[in-house]
């Protein structure tokens, strides 16, 4: 059986996007009612982080808890990898003592390097190019407020050149969604991404729209999202981005563009007057709060799917 790993929302098919947030559903549902039908009891994971994390970790450690495996947690500090060894050597050790590894790096080689040279499933946990567990989270969300997520239009407002951008981009598309970008100019996604998301829309009955026009982006739209306008290592940049990204903010005035019945997606950490206003997201048509638990329940799923699709443990149901 192939070694399964989950780098983007590409390494899934959309049949396996639906199976694993469908068995999101399922893993919720009991453990709400504090049963488990899935256990790894023994397995290890492997968690690797070169940027700081809130819900990435309490998430995935949570989750294999759970599970009733255990989670090693390895900062720079903390292996070879952050003193020069190469990725493959650490890749090659890592995976013969973990059952699967999930890695919060920088550039987008890296966990493809790893990934190439591992022996166990690896996860991307974050990227600079890439957030694609938050997208699992999210479409779960959505799927849960929503119903069927094909032919629904999901707009993201804000820095579109970044790993979230990209990411609702072939998530949405996946799933059979109308996703729409809007970003300032010199802020959008690249054309190699908007390449991919549109070849993955035309299977699955989706569309891509990319515009530095907030209202055209919005109107009408059943979800709406966006992200911090100031990232991990940008801060010398907060003043100029503040400025920049100003008419892309998820206010009440770009809420009456929405849908009335639009849903809010924010991955967080939040930043209240800058991208997203006080009033929206702790409003009516919020439901960050669910995404942001949905993060365990996703994972879960994800980790299951790839260890059984990978050979390395029989699962119930994930065929």
């Amino acid at each position: 059986m192939a070694l399964r790993h989950f780098l983007t929302l590409n390494d899934l098919s959309p049949a396996e996007l639906d199976h694993v947030i469908a068995r999101a559903i399922e893993l919720k549902a009991e453990h709400r009612e504090r049963r488990q039908s899935v256990q790894f009891p023994n397995y290890v994971l492997g968690m690797i982080f070169e940027k700081a994390s809130t819900r990435t970790r309490i998430s995935f450690e949570a989750g294999i808890a759970q599970f009733g495996g255990h989670a090693i947690f390895l900062s720079p500090r903390d292996t070879q990898l952050g003193r020069g060894e190469p990725t493959e050597d650490s890749a090659r050790v890592i995976s013969s003592m973990c059952d699967i590894v999930m890695i919060r790096t920088f550039e987008h080689s890296i966990i493809e390097k790893f990934a190439e040279y591992s022996s166990v499933p690896v996860i991307n946990a974050l990227t600079d190019d890439y957030h694609p567990c938050q997208l699992l989270a999210d479409l779960l969300t959505v799927k849960e407020h929503k119903g069927d997520l094909a032919g629904l239009t999901m707009s993201y407002l804000g820095d579109s050149a970044n790993n979230m951008a990209n990411s609702y981009l072939l998530a949405g598309v996946t799933a059979g969604m109308h996703v729409r970008i809007a970003g300032p100019e010199g802020y959008l996604p690249s054309a190699d991404i908007i390449a991919a998301a549109e070849d993955r829309a035309a299977e699955t009955g989706g569309s891509v729209l990319v515009t530095v026009d907030a209202a055209e982006a919005l109107l009408g739209a059943d979800v709406v999202a966006t992200d911090t306008w100031v990232s991990m290592g940008q801060e010398d940049e907060k003043e100029a981005r503040l400025q920049l990204f100003r008419g892309y903010a998820v206010d009440e005035a770009a809420m009456k563009l929405a849908a009335p019945d639009a849903v809010v997606l924010h991955c967080l950490p939040a930043y209240r007057g800058y991208e997203i206003a006080a009033a929206v997201i702790d409003g009516p048509q919020s439901i960050v709060w669910d995404e942001a638990e949905n993060r365990l329940h996703a994972q879960k799923a994800l980790m299951a799917w790839l260890m059984h699709r990978s050979g390395l443990a029989v699962v119930e149901g994930l065929d």
